[in-house]
């Protein structure tokens, strides 16, 4: 005997509500992560996007600006490196690596652009995706190297 199963509801069911997953936190502590990993590698400009309500794309979109193609991959290294340890996450594609001027890693629930400045300030996507949420991203702030005399002796 095969069994067959419906491909509708029968109407004597109630239909079964989907579950509603809340990945928000850990999808913020994500980013947060990343914007820390780029900051390690003095990233300026990190900003933090929550674009869950505009994009299909993406839950959060991290913004960072490096000096020079080689500082930009450092910093791309760095996200990588964070969220493999931290997260145990790797990006499912990446772009841009060879030129290092603007690279898109793409982990799914979040993607990161690291950026030249010039490419920042031609796309512009903080005006592009501007009607999403800004998380609040503190960088750390600069050492601060105090010299012997600055500390009101000497240290011969």
């Amino acid at each position: 005997m095969t069994e067959s199963f419906p491909s509708v509801p029968s109407p004597d069911r109630a239909p079964i509500e989907p579950t509603v997953l809340t990945k928000a936190p850990a999808d913020a502590a994500l980013a947060l992560a990343a914007a820390e990993a780029a900051d390690d590698r003095k990233g300026a400009d990190i900003a933090i996007l929550r674009v869950t309500e505009v994009s299909y794309l993406a839950d959060y979109f991290v913004l960072v600006t490096g000096f020079s193609p080689a500082q930009v991959k450092a910093i791309a290294r760095s996200i990588e490196a964070k969220l493999a340890t931290e997260w145990q996450r790797s990006p499912k594609r990446v772009e841009g690596q060879q030129e290092g001027r603007w690279i898109l890693q793409d982990f799914g629930d979040l993607i990161v652009h690291i950026f030249m400045p010039e490419e920042r300030e031609f796309y512009n996507l903080e005006a592009f995706w501007g009607h999403g949420d800004v998380v609040p991203f503190h960088p750390s702030a600069p050492a601060v190297v105090a010299s012997s005399a600055s500390l009101g002796g000497d240290w011969r």
